[in-house]
């Protein structure tokens, strides 16, 4: 790692998102994902645990190419390991992964997932988001790495992305909802904690 890069990457993010608050807050992730895929696009998801997603695009983009990787083997998936994983994809999903491995495991996975993309090809990830008091640490032992969101940001600016977008993502019920978004979001900003439990950031391979 160079760690000079790093931080000047992490910078860079920082300027264009100076703070959490900055990040579009969307109620799903979904509709963010949607709007990123074409029919047709071929799609690699890692960590998919039961493949609900496929079904959920599918519904939108029915010549989408799906495959899985997961490394359940319980459970039905294209793929088991990275290094059996073939071709070029469109999109590449990593959903509350991330934070499960090492550090060095972490960079090893942005950069195979780089090396899988097609030029232009998209990284769709989401992790918990570490200004929310708790949500990070509600994966028990299993969480080994929390991602700050610019730091996760110059990551994988580093590892040769780009970075889109990033969004903070937050639903709840419709009365709940509002209390939190319109009500009590000085609080939280007095405080320097966050009600959203996710970040998502979406990257272009260059």
């Amino acid at each position: 790692m160079n760690w000079s890069e790093l931080y000047r990457c992490r910078r860079e993010i920082q300027h264009r998102f100076p703070e959490v608050w900055d990040l579009k807050l969307v109620k799903k992730r979904l509709p963010v994902l949607l709007k990123h895929i074409q029919d047709g696009d071929r799609i690699l998801e890692i960590g998919a645990y039961d493949r609900k997603l496929e079904k959920r695009i599918k519904a939108h983009f029915p010549r989408v190419e799906y495959r899985s990787m997961d490394i359940d083997r319980s459970l039905h998936h294209d793929y088991y390991t990275l290094e059996d994983i073939e071709g070029k994809f469109d999109e590449i999903l990593l959903f509350e992964v991330i934070e499960h491995l090492d550090f060095e495991e972490g960079m090893k996975l942005l950069q195979k997932i780089h090396e899988l993309l097609g030029p232009g090809g998209k990284l769709i990830l989401s992790t918990p988001n570490t200004m929310h008091p708790v949500r990070y640490w509600e994966g028990g032992v299993t969480h080994r790495v929390p991602y700050y969101y610019a730091e996760l940001g110059g990551l994988i600016l580093s590892r040769g992305f780009e970075v889109v977008n990033i969004y903070r993502v937050f639903n709840d019920a419709f009365f709940q909802y509002l209390v939190r978004v319109y009500l009590f979001s000085l609080v939280h900003r007095y405080l320097g904690i966050d009600f959203a439990k996710s970040i998502i950031v979406i990257a272009k391979r260059n």
